[in-house]
């Protein structure tokens, strides 16, 4: 593992979106509701939903508000059916963008992803052109100041727990797993009381592209902004090496 978590950009993102937690709480309530309506109400029973409540708890969303949106989803036959889409095309310089989403409206998602991609002067492409450059896997994220155990000990409870890969950073350890094992793997590292800032599905990229024009950076962040405005969109993944900030 070439060690490529960035998790000084997610923490970035993270202080970001905390000054729009609205949009963070949006995400997650829309997978609780599918999860719900996919496995039912109780987490126990439901591993997809157990997922999405560590996920919000990740992001302190308080536990009323995620059993609010437990409860209406499991007892509103008529609440909105989301559907997941994903769209693939290129940015700027051909840097490669998987963007997912839950929708109640696959039109009106497709024409704002669209008008994302043009505005920041890339295109969209056609499903698989761009997800084969990726990797689909596990990734859980241990903020190294959340964590007072020495790396060798939690790379042991990892692999233990069938972790595939294990990575300290600077700032964090970051635990891969196949997709299929990350709930199994985040629960074992549960019990262990081992806090987690991140515990996702995601997409890695197997090359990065440097973007060294301004022009091209500011394209580029700006179909980031306006895909991170876009309630339907759940996640972006993106091949740009962006520069730490210690590095500009």
């Amino acid at each position: 593992m070439s060690g490529h978590s960035k998790f000084a950009n997610i923490k970035h993102k993270k202080e970001k979106n905390d000054a729009a937690k609205g949009k963070i709480f949006t995400i997650i309530g829309r997978e609780i509701a599918v999860a719900v309506k996919e496995g039912g109400a109780d987490p126990l029973n439901n591993s997809r939903l157990r997922d999405v409540i560590a996920k919000a708890k990740a992001n302190n969303m308080p536990n009323d508000t995620i059993d609010r949106g437990i409860k209406k989803a499991a007892g509103d036959a008529n609440s909105v059916n989301y559907e997941n889409v994903s769209y693939e095309g290129y940015g700027p310089n051909g840097i490669a963008i998987i963007v997912e989403a839950l929708t109640d409206n696959k039109n009106r998602t497709a024409s704002n992803v669209r008008n994302a991609f043009t505005k920041g002067n890339g295109n969209v492409g056609t499903q698989g052109c761009v997800s084969f450059m990726f990797d689909k896997k596990g990734q859980i994220i241990i903020d190294k100041e959340e964590c007072d155990m020495n790396a060798d000990d939690l790379m042991m409870i990892a692999l233990d727990a069938g972790a595939e890969d294990f990575a300290e950073e600077e700032d964090s350890f970051e635990i891969l797993t196949d997709p299929d094992m990350v709930s199994e793997v985040r629960e074992k590292l549960e019990a262990e009381n081992i806090k987690m800032a991140q515990a996702e599905v995601t997409m890695i990229p197997q090359t990065w592209v440097q973007l060294t024009d301004e022009k091209d950076i500011k394209f580029f962040q700006k179909t980031l902004d306006l895909l991170d405005e876009d309630d339907d969109v759940q996640a972006v993944y993106h091949n740009w090496d962006e520069p730490d900030e210690d590095d500009e």
